[in-house]
């Protein structure tokens, strides 16, 4: 079996993680809680983790879905490199982000959620995995001519490979004798008018 690419679940755990932590942050402040400036916290590192996480990184082997829209993300991503590059950074950086929103019972869900992905991201990077963006492929035209060599000079329905055979010289000479005209209908018809 293949290795298990850890920086896929890092990546899904922690943007279900920031997703959490806005929900929890807003159910704080609307709720008007007794440490409700966490609830306020808890908004901006949920959105601040959900825009790190939002485009997936490419896979080693395989093809990888990108997300919807998420070209837009990437380039901001790339701009900072290896800030953005590293998995041990994120991990840290997850971790440091999810200390404060502990502290408040709407969070502390987004916050475990939050921790669990910051270890999936530090299994990841201790197996050596970094976030390599996905790069659209240059898409290319196939030349009309050098894809068909030979079309096919019987219509469809074809017979399979195996039961095409040529005419034989006995075919092709009945052949030539008939002639395309109308044919003569062996049966009579009779056309009563009542």
């Amino acid at each position: 079996m293949g290795q298990i690419e850890w920086a896929m679940w890092a990546n899904e755990q922690a943007l279900a993680s920031g997703l959490i932590l806005i929900m929890g942050g807003i159910v704080a402040t609307a709720g008007q809680f007794t440490k409700w400036y966490f609830g306020v916290y808890s908004i901006g590192a949920g959105v601040f983790v959900c825009l790190l996480e939002y485009p997936r990184g490419k896979r080693r082997k395989g093809s990888t879905m990108e997300r919807c829209g998420q070209k837009y993300m990437t380039k901001v991503l790339k701009v900072f490199g290896p800030l953005t590059r590293n998995y041990y950074i994120r991990a840290f950086l997850h971790l440091g982000l999810s200390v404060p929103a502990g502290f408040l019972l709407a969070t502390i869900l987004g916050t475990a959620c939050l921790a669990i992905a910051s270890s999936i991201y530090l299994l990841a990077a201790v197996r050596g995995e970094q976030w390599i963006p996905i790069e659209p492929k240059p898409k290319e035209r196939p030349q009309v001519g050098a894809t068909i060599k030979h079309p096919p000079s019987n219509p469809p329905p074809r017979p399979p490979a195996e039961a095409r055979k040529k005419p034989s010289e006995e075919e092709a000479a009945g052949a030539v004798g008939v002639s395309g005209g109308p044919q003569e209908n062996p049966v009579p018809v009779i056309d009563e008018v009542v």
